[in-house]
Protein backbone atom coordinates (compact mmCIF):
# COMPACT_ATOMS: atom_id res chain seq x y z
CA UNK A 1 0.00 0.00 0.00
CA UNK A 2 1.68 3.21 -1.18
CA UNK A 3 2.42 5.80 1.49
CA UNK A 4 1.28 3.74 4.48
CA UNK A 5 1.99 0.43 6.14
CA UNK A 6 -0.36 -2.54 6.01
CA UNK A 7 -1.29 -2.41 9.69
CA UNK A 8 -2.29 1.26 9.43
CA UNK A 9 -4.41 0.46 6.38
CA UNK A 10 -6.16 -2.35 8.27
CA UNK A 11 -6.93 -0.20 11.31
CA UNK A 12 -8.08 2.66 9.08
CA UNK A 13 -10.42 0.33 7.18
CA UNK A 14 -11.78 -1.13 10.43
CA UNK A 15 -12.42 2.33 11.90
CA UNK A 16 -15.74 2.58 10.06
CA UNK A 17 -18.77 0.75 11.53
CA UNK A 18 -20.20 -0.03 8.08
CA UNK A 19 -16.97 -1.72 7.04
CA UNK A 20 -16.93 -3.68 10.30
CA UNK A 21 -20.50 -4.81 9.55
CA UNK A 22 -19.38 -5.90 6.08
CA UNK A 23 -16.45 -7.81 7.60
CA UNK A 24 -18.85 -9.52 10.03
CA UNK A 25 -21.10 -10.52 7.15
CA UNK A 26 -18.17 -11.84 5.12
CA UNK A 27 -16.97 -13.84 8.12
CA UNK A 28 -20.14 -15.90 7.69
CA UNK A 29 -19.98 -16.36 3.90
CA UNK A 30 -18.78 -14.85 0.64
CA UNK A 31 -21.23 -12.27 -0.67
CA UNK A 32 -22.01 -9.99 -3.59
CA UNK A 33 -22.59 -6.25 -3.32
CA UNK A 34 -26.32 -6.96 -3.51
CA UNK A 35 -26.09 -9.44 -0.62
CA UNK A 36 -24.10 -6.96 1.46
CA UNK A 37 -26.41 -4.03 0.74
CA UNK A 38 -29.57 -5.80 1.99
CA UNK A 39 -28.90 -5.52 5.77
CA UNK A 40 -27.35 -2.03 5.50
CA UNK A 41 -29.19 1.25 5.15
CA UNK A 42 -26.91 2.54 2.39
CA UNK A 43 -26.84 2.32 -1.40
CA UNK A 44 -25.03 -0.22 -3.55
CA UNK A 45 -22.51 2.40 -4.75
CA UNK A 46 -21.74 3.24 -1.11
CA UNK A 47 -21.20 -0.45 -0.30
CA UNK A 48 -18.94 -0.71 -3.36
CA UNK A 49 -16.84 2.20 -2.07
CA UNK A 50 -16.52 0.49 1.31
CA UNK A 51 -15.49 -2.74 -0.42
CA UNK A 52 -12.75 -0.88 -2.30
CA UNK A 53 -11.35 0.40 1.00
CA UNK A 54 -11.43 -3.12 2.45
CA UNK A 55 -9.80 -4.50 -0.69
CA UNK A 56 -7.00 -1.88 -0.60
CA UNK A 57 -6.35 -2.90 3.02
CA UNK A 58 -6.18 -6.55 1.83
CA UNK A 59 -9.01 -7.46 4.21
CA UNK A 60 -11.08 -8.86 1.35
CA UNK A 61 -10.50 -10.29 -2.09
CA UNK A 62 -13.00 -10.20 -4.90
CA UNK A 63 -13.62 -12.83 -7.55
CA UNK A 64 -15.77 -12.90 -10.64
CA UNK A 65 -17.92 -15.83 -11.68
CA UNK A 66 -19.93 -14.96 -14.75
CA UNK A 67 -21.75 -11.72 -14.00
CA UNK A 68 -21.43 -12.18 -10.22
CA UNK A 69 -18.58 -10.62 -8.30
CA UNK A 70 -18.24 -12.07 -4.82
CA UNK A 71 -16.23 -10.67 -1.94
CA UNK A 72 -14.27 -12.97 0.33
CA UNK A 73 -12.82 -12.20 3.77
CA UNK A 74 -9.03 -12.49 4.01
CA UNK A 75 -8.17 -13.37 7.59
CA UNK A 76 -4.39 -12.84 7.57
CA UNK A 77 -4.51 -9.04 7.96
CA UNK A 78 -7.01 -9.41 10.81
CA UNK A 79 -4.70 -11.92 12.51
CA UNK A 80 -1.77 -9.48 12.20
CA UNK A 81 -3.87 -6.70 13.75
CA UNK A 82 -5.01 -9.02 16.56
CA UNK A 83 -1.41 -10.07 17.23
CA UNK A 84 -0.34 -6.41 17.43
CA UNK A 85 -3.16 -5.65 19.87
CA UNK A 86 -2.33 -8.77 21.91
CA UNK A 87 1.24 -7.57 22.54
CA UNK A 88 -0.10 -4.37 24.06
CA UNK A 89 -2.83 -6.17 26.00
CA UNK A 90 -0.14 -8.24 27.71
CA UNK A 91 1.79 -5.05 28.52
CA UNK A 92 -1.31 -3.46 30.08
CA UNK A 93 -2.22 -6.64 31.96
CA UNK A 94 1.28 -6.71 33.44
CA UNK A 95 1.08 -3.03 34.40
CA UNK A 96 -2.34 -3.46 35.97
CA UNK A 97 -1.20 -6.52 37.90
CA UNK A 98 1.70 -4.51 39.36
CA UNK A 99 -0.63 -1.63 40.19
CA UNK A 100 -3.05 -4.02 41.90
CA UNK A 101 -0.21 -5.46 43.99
CA UNK A 102 0.97 -1.97 44.95
CA UNK A 103 -2.54 -0.88 45.97
CA UNK A 104 -3.00 -4.04 48.05
CA UNK A 105 0.30 -3.30 49.84
CA UNK A 106 -0.72 0.32 50.49
CA UNK A 107 -4.11 -0.80 51.83
CA UNK A 108 -2.48 -3.44 54.05
CA UNK A 109 -0.03 -0.86 55.40
CA UNK A 110 -2.94 1.51 56.08
CA UNK A 111 -4.82 -1.17 58.00
CA UNK A 112 -1.71 -1.99 60.02
CA UNK A 113 -1.26 1.70 60.87
CA UNK A 114 -4.91 1.96 61.90
CA UNK A 115 -4.59 -1.08 64.19
CA UNK A 116 -1.44 0.36 65.81
CA UNK A 117 -3.18 3.71 66.40
CA UNK A 118 -6.13 1.95 68.06
CA UNK A 119 -3.94 -0.31 70.25
CA UNK A 120 -4.76 0.38 73.95
CA UNK A 121 -1.27 -0.73 74.93
CA UNK A 122 0.14 2.24 73.00
CA UNK A 123 2.06 4.42 75.54
CA UNK A 124 0.82 7.70 74.07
Amino acid sequence: MAGTDQLSAVFSALSDPTRRAIIAELAERDATVTDLTAPLSISMPAVSRHLKVLERAALISRSRSGKWRASHLESAPLREAADWIERYRRLWDSSLTRLDAHLAAVQAAGRATDRTADDPRDPE
